[in-house]
C-alpha cells in the first residue's frame, strides 16, 4: 500500500527534502528501511539513526547492496547519544508524527545540531483549517491504532519551542504536509 504512494508522490518530496541539506556532516533521524538512501548527496558523512532494530537491519542490507557508506545506529531521537553541536544538518522525513514526545525529540535535534546548522523536516501536520483539524483530531485515535502515526501534530510549533528558528515552511499538500526548514541559533560571541 505504501509503495504506490512512495513511488508516485513521496519520492519527489524526498528529493526536495535532501536538496535543502547543507555541508558535509549530516544526521538522519528515523532512517527506517533506508527510503532516503537514493537522495543522499555525494561526498558527505551521514550518520542515520532509528529506534527499531528491525528497520536498521533492513537499512543495513539495503546500504550494503547499494554500496552506500552510512553509519547506522540504534537510538531514540528523544535521547540522542551524540555530543552537543555534532552535526551541520539534521534531516527527518515523516518521523515526528510517531515520536511519543516530539517536543523532546526536537530539543535533542537542536542540541546536536551545530550553531548556525540547519534542520530540515518533511512532516504531515494538523491542518490550520478549523473543520479539517476537527476531523483530523477525531480520526487520530483510529489512525494511531491502525498505522502508528499521529495526524494531528503541531510540528512547526514544536520546532519553535525546541529553540530552533523556523526559516521557511513550504506547504506541499493542503496545509497537512509541510517542508520545514529551521536553523540553530549561533552561539553568542
Amino acid at each position: 500500500m505504501e509503495g504506490l504512494v512512495e513511488r508516485s508522490r513521496y519520492s519527489k518530496l524526498r528529493e526536495l527534502l535532501w536538496s535543502k541539506v547543507e555541508s558535509t556532516n549530516i544526521l538522519e533521524v528515523g532512517v527506517g528501511t533506508g527510503k532516503n538512501f537514493p537522495y543522499y548527496p555525494p561526498d558527505v558523512e551521514i550518520t542515520a539513526i532509528d529506534f527499531s532494530e528491525r528497520m536498521l537491519k533492513r537499512a543495513q542490507d539495503k546500504a550494503s547492496k547499494q554500496g552506500l557508506k552510512v553509519s547506522l545506529q540504534q537510538m531514540d531521537v528523544q535521547n540522542l547519544k551524540f555530543e552537543d553541536n555534532s552535526f551541520d544538518t539534521v534531516v527527518a522525513s515523516f518521523v515526528f508524527c510517531s515520536v511519543p514526545n516530539p517536543a523532546r525529540g526536537l530539543m535533542e535535534v537542536e542540541r546536536v545540531c551545530k550553531p548556525g546548522g540547519k534542520v530540515v523536516l518533511l512532516e504531515h501536520v494538523l491542518s490550520a483549517h478549523r473543520i479539517v483539524a476537527w476531523l483530523m483530531n477525531l480520526a487520530n485515535p483510529l489512525v494511531v491504532r491502525m498505522i502508528g502515526d499521529n495526524i494531528n501534530r503541531r510540528t512547526v510549533e514544536n520546532v519553535s519551542k525546541s529553540g530552533l528558528v523556523v526559516e521557511r515552511v513550504t506547504d506541499l499538500a493542503a496545509g497537512v504536509l509541510l517542508l520545514i526548514e529551521a536553523r540553530k541559533k549561533n552561539l553568542p560571541p
